[in-house]
């Protein structure tokens, strides 16, 4: 199966760390103070799911949480977590594929829409806005380009790695900032992390 990241589930997280430091953790933690007590929010691809202890540091109880992962094994690692006394529904799918209902406050989507061509990221795009509440907050972390010549060679490198061993079908990032724009969001914040190769960011959805 496409984007499934059960091969590298329990080594992920090292691997990461080896190539980008504590990047990618700080990325999704700074975006985490943006998730007000007893939000309804929807996690989608939250891998091996330390993101779910982050949350619970900051809101011990009160938040309704929709964790969808499509990796089995990054699910079943998920579950392992703290997650204190917020309520938390696993769902091991991928997020086309997941039975969800409508009415998220807060939508967490950290490093997915970089294993997506282009019409699968619209897809999922679609999907994800018709979820969210008017005034809700989507949360976004991703890598980007910004014309530094080791960004693109390690992204090139990045998808070979992960299409030979998870079958991601990505080979380049999809169009993403767009999609803001003609679906009425306003960004509220945003933060560039190693280098500007990672951008995390703040969308609000306007009514």
């Amino acid at each position: 199966m496409a984007n499934n990241y059960d091969n590298a589930a329990h080594f992920y997280d090292q691997l990461s760390q080896l190539v980008f430091g504590k990047a990618l953790v700080n990325a999704q933690v700074y975006l985490l103070q943006f998730v007000p007590p007893g939000s309804n929010l929807l996690i989608v691809g939250g891998g091996t799911g330390w993101i779910l202890e982050e949350l619970t540091r900051l809101h011990h109880g009160g938040l309704s949480i929709t964790y969808v992962e499509l990796s089995a094994k990054m699910v079943a690692l998920s579950k392992q977590k703290n997650t204190g006394n917020n309520e938390v529904k696993f769902i091991n799918s991928a997020i086309e594929d997941a039975d969800l209902t409508t009415g998220y406050d807060i939508i967490i989507t950290p490093f997915l829409f970089d294993n997506f061509k282009q019409p699968h990221a619209n897809k999922v795009f679609s999907q994800l806005n018709a979820l969210l509440t008017p005034n809700g907050l989507w949360l976004y972390a991703d890598f980007e380009l910004n014309g530094k010549w080791w960004q693109s060679a390690l992204l090139k490198t990045m998808h070979l790695f992960f299409k030979l061993l998870c079958r991601v079908e990505a080979s380049k990032l999809p169009e993403v900032k767009a999609l803001w724009d003609q679906n009425r969001y306003q960004q509220v914040q945003s933060k560039g992390f190693f280098g500007g190769f990672i951008r995390s960011a703040v969308y609000e959805k306007l009514m």
